[in-house]
């Protein structure tokens, strides 16, 4: 559950920097470009913490870990990916 809730919360995350790219931003295109640029490190970020908290706070290992940092980064980071390819 806490996996789901991690992964909602990224694409809150995702939502807001177009949103706010949106803002800083004449054209459609610069929007998706500079959100995805704000995005990824940002969700990189977070997924090292929410890791960090794992390995530290719930006692799993850095082994047993590493593939829910590899879902919680990587299909958020897939699919802001996706969005700048399609509507760029």
């Amino acid at each position: 559950m806490h996996t789901v809730i991690v992964l909602f919360i990224s694409f809150v995350v995702l939502g807001a920097c177009h949103i706010a790219a949106r803002k800083m931003t004449a054209s459609s295109a610069a929007a998706n470009r500079l959100a995805t640029i704000i995005f990824l490190p940002l969700w990189l970020l977070g997924a090292g913490i929410n890791m960090w908290m794992g390995v530290s706070g719930a006692g799993y290992s850095v082994e047993e870990e590493l593939p829910m940092f590899g879902l919680v980064f990587g299909l958020p980071a897939a699919i802001a990916l996706f969005i700048r390819w399609k509507l760029s």
